[in-house]
């Protein structure tokens, strides 16, 4: 042997749709390797998994895990996405006994510092003579992943620690890198005997392999529209890499496999299943409108400032992608209006910083800002729903200064306050609204997503008639 091949996916996203062409793809081209007598090897490169995909929702990420185990991927490793929307419980039963690996070298349960058994710190493949050691890293956002029970450590300590380990027993070292175009380029720059870094997190693509230093680095985009292909070129007596060429193969062109199409089938039915539970019964329908006040972006605020008990909220009414219709609601309806794998959160505020976000929030490059990423799933921002005081504004005055008054029960707010605002962890990473990303945080609250937040709303009797009152005033002077 010569050499072998890769083929990869990262960042799928739960776009299921894909996977029956990428199922073919990747049959096809082992079959044509195996005819030639080549081996290969298949890796996903994480975020795999993404609940704003009802299938995925609705059985806990257990289609994804189906989906990889039928494929017949070699190992996986773990996006943000897995690890902060995902249980650790949830996980567990999407991963355990599947015939891939699970390989991640900076995850380790918080409370016991170990690795859960369904999850390595890396595999070691033998290509008939040539050892190929894979190791794989997370990006890390150590404060939210506390959250969730994961200690998410720096990935460049732990990569390199692993590639000491392995490097005196294998013949090549690859790293499944779940932490962006950058930390790739610093990776390949800082950490030396490493081959290979295969990308994702960063939604990059790269045509052809880069090299830096030693170090090839390839990735494969987003959303299954491609599948990466790297061929290793190896001296099989000096025992070494040679070459390693990267490209992006095009899935769209791909026939559908039908053994893909009937697994999906089944989980979508199982999904739909348990997603038919009924959560509440309306006796009017809840309107919502992106670019104005109403009942549905009130109530998703109303239910954001009694689950995280601040004094106000201030949530954007793009979380919301539909309205509710008058009868019954199921977990079904509430997921397809609000499926975004957003958390609650509370900031401490001033009341000018919270005048400045609502007056940009009356403005239509904020309200009509079209946003991607940072766990939205909608379309555009949206204007602001609030819950917890009372705005009396004029629309024609010029910008920043439409907002005569803001009420807060009895008082007025002025500059100087400070105020705990509910509001949403997009907030935080994004370029949203500068005001809340200077906010000072006090708490993060996961598992909980906001679609968690309405329906407990809309179990309280008063919750309907509640939204429907105005707080948005305006006046005309």
């Amino acid at each position: 042997m010569n050499g072998f091949h890769i083929l990869y996916t990262n960042d799928l996203h739960s776009h299921l749709e894909q996977t029956p062409k990428i199922f073919s793809l990747v049959r096809r081209f082992q079959e044509q390797w195996s005819r030639e007598g080549r081996k290969s090897l298949l890796f996903d490169i994480g975020d795999h998994m993404d609940r704003a995909r009802m299938e995925t929702e609705g059985t806990d990420g257990q289609v994804n895990g189906a989906i990889l185990q039928t494929t017949g991927y070699d190992a996986v490793t773990l996006g943000n996405n897995e690890l902060l929307t995902f249980s650790r419980e949830e996980l567990r039963m999407a991963y355990t006994d599947r015939s891939f690996d699970v390989i991640s070298s900076n995850v380790f349960d918080r409370g016991t510092m170990d690795q859960p058994s369904w999850l390595k710190p890396w595999k070691v493949f033998q290509m008939d003579h040539f050892r190929v050691g894979v190791v794989a890293a997370t990006v890390s956002y150590p404060q939210v992943y506390e959250l969730m029970g994961w200690d998410v450590l720096d990935p460049f300590q732990c990569l390199e620690r692993a590639v000491n380990q392995l490097q005196s027993s294998v013949d090549m070292i690859i790293v499944l890198s779940h932490l962006g175009f950058h930390q790739d380029q610093q990776l390949a720059q800082k950490v030396n005997g490493i081959d290979l870094i295969i990308g994702a997190h960063t939604h990059h693509i790269l045509e052809e392999a880069l090299k830096i230093g030693e170090t090839w680095i390839v990735a494969a985009g987003k959303f299954g529209q491609f599948v990466g292909e790297v061929s290793v070129e190896i001296d099989p007596e000096q025992r070494k890499v040679c070459r390693i060429a990267g490209r992006c193969l095009q899935v769209d062109e791909e026939k559908e496999a039908p053994e893909m199409l009937q697994l999906l089938n089944k989980y979508r039915q199982q999904a739909d299943q348990n997603l038919s539970v009924p959560v509440a019964e309306l006796d009017r329908s809840l309107q919502i409108n992106w670019l104005n006040e109403s009942p549905f972006g009130n109530l998703l605020a109303d239910g954001l400032r009694t689950w995280v008990g601040a004094e106000i909220a201030l949530v954007n009414s793009g979380q919301l992608l539909n309205s509710l219709p008058m009868g019954k609601v199921t977990k079904k309806n509430i997921h397809a209006s609000c499926p975004h794998p957003i958390n609650p959160v509370m900031l401490r505020m001033t009341g000018k910083g919270i005048r400045k976000t609502l007056e940009e929030s009356l403005l239509d490059e904020y309200r009509k800002r079209e946003i991607y990423g940072l766990g939205f799933r909608g379309k555009i921002l949206g204007s602001m729903a609030i819950s917890g005081f009372t705005i009396y504004f004029d629309p024609k005055r010029e910008p920043y200064k439409r907002i005569e008054t803001i009420q807060i029960g009895d008082r007025i707010l002025r500059d100087d306050d400070e105020i705990e605002v509910a509001t949403i962890d997009m907030f935080l990473f994004g370029s949203c609204y500068l005001e809340m990303k200077k906010g000072k945080l006090i708490q993060m609250y996961l598992p909980e997503f906001l679609r968690d937040l309405i329906i407990a709303q809309l179990s309280f009797p008063s919750a309907l008639e509640e939204c429907y009152r105005s707080r948005w005033i305006g006046i005309n002077r």
